[in-house]
């Protein structure tokens, strides 16, 4: 459950480099373990995002880390489906079949699922970017991030402002120069996202300098870790109007453009709390369960209300990250659910933006599965696990 949009690490060591060779240039830039790397061929110019850390090393060896090797190994249906054609296709193979028998009866089981596992994650790409494709010229497109100060907004600015894409960071507190300076072409501007009129002052600022928003990021959040007798009006207000109002204001003043042009992108940052309603902070689960609702109602909206197809939509679910209020907390750092660091979240979150596709994003997958899953269960292991969750959350 991300608790909170803030802290941020100063560790940033950026390398760069070029090599020239005819008409083609080659250039990279590493930050924390990913390269960016920018193909230059005459006036064409491509741009790749690889990540020479693998995941397992800036979380270990975890269960969501044990499960993408289960998926890379034995539900890959390029591991699975090769022995399966040399049993039926040689004589060796078909001897070996016969003799270990029960052997090739779980093979075949595995073939099936590997399969079907590839079938299903073609079927949703393609049913949630409405069978359509486009094209997004990172180098052009203007980003808009709320909550980009510090924490996992402030990696995300860094990471797509390294990428050479136009970011304009909303937030009431300017990036904090000890954190390490950010790229050029990222811009902040002060703003209170709760005020749609001052959303609309800054967004006539940002086309002015930047030019038409493409890409709106709602990252911003904000978490009071009370219990419904022990939050204030205000405290519950404050988190409506940031972790969900705000959404609205923002889509209303950014939206029409993309929709016009049928192009663009817009990204919530939301929560495990959003399906896993957790005590000690009600009343944030209720927002990020109202920004999960935000999410699936536009993207439906796009193609059924605004015919714009084209126009992605990409959300972020993270568990427990480490930032700076997390200490208040007592959130557990396990095998199945480890604390995760503010880093690993807003590179899953980049990487899925810059396919250019709609997509969901769950990290870590082990909880993130239970999590989302958790209303199938019976009532008796919902409530079980909602009172667990009372002891992980407990800031008193």
């Amino acid at each position: 459950m991300q608790v909170a949009h803030q802290g941020g690490h100063a560790r940033d060591q950026k390398v760069q480099g070029a090599v020239v060779q005819r008409n083609l240039i080659i250039r990279w830039s590493t930050l924390e373990g990913n390269t960016f790397i920018v193909f230059h061929y005459g006036d064409t110019k491509k741009v790749a995002l690889t990540r020479r850390k693998e995941f397992f090393r800036s979380i270990g060896f975890t269960a969501d880390v044990f499960g993408k090797w289960i998926q890379s190994t034995l539900l890959s249906p390029w591991k699975t489906l090769p022995l399966l054609l040399l049993a039926q296709c040689t004589a060796k193979g078909h001897r070996l079949a016969l003799e270990h028998s029960r052997f090739f009866q779980v093979l075949q089981v595995l073939a099936f699922l590997a399969v079907l596992r590839r079938v299903n994650a073609w079927l949703n790409i393609r049913t949630l970017n409405n069978g359509v494709s486009d094209r997004f010229d990172w180098n052009r497109e203007v980003v808009v991030l709320t909550g980009g100060s510090n924490g996992i907004g402030r990696r995300i600015a860094q990471l797509l402002g390294d990428h050479g894409t136009k970011v304009a960071i909303l937030d009431i507190h300017p990036p904090q120069e000890d954190q390490g300076r950010l790229p050029p072409t990222v811009r902040f501007h002060k703003c209170d996202i709760t005020s749609p009129s001052a959303i609309a002052a800054v967004a006539a600022d940002i086309r002015a300098t930047l030019g038409e928003p493409t890409v709106l990021i709602n990252n911003a959040g904000v978490c009071n870790h009370k219990t419904i007798l022990g939050g204030t009006e205000a405290d519950t207000r404050i988190q409506f109007e940031v972790n969900t109002l705000a959404h609205y204001w923002l889509a209303r003043e950014f939206l029409p453009h993309m929709v016009k042009r049928d192009h663009g992108m817009v990204a919530t940052v939301a929560s495990l709390a959003g399906y896993t309603t957790t005590p000690n902070m009600v009343d944030y689960s209720a927002t990020k369960a109202a920004a999960i609702s935000f999410h699936e109602g536009l993207a439906a909206e796009l193609v059924t209300r605004y015919h714009a197809p084209r126009v992605r939509t990409v959300m972020l679910a993270p568990g427990f990250t480490q930032t700076a209020l997390i200490g208040r907390l007592t959130p557990e750092d396990t095998w199945f659910n480890p604390l995760l660091q503010p880093e690993t979240v807003a590179e899953q979150l980049v990487r899925q933006i810059l396919t250019g596709n709609s997509g969901h994003v769950v990290v870590p997958g082990s909880s993130g599965w239970l999590a989302r899953n958790l209303r199938s269960f019976p009532p008796w292991f919902q409530h079980s696990m909602r009172s667990w969750l009372e002891r992980l959350m407990r800031a008193d």
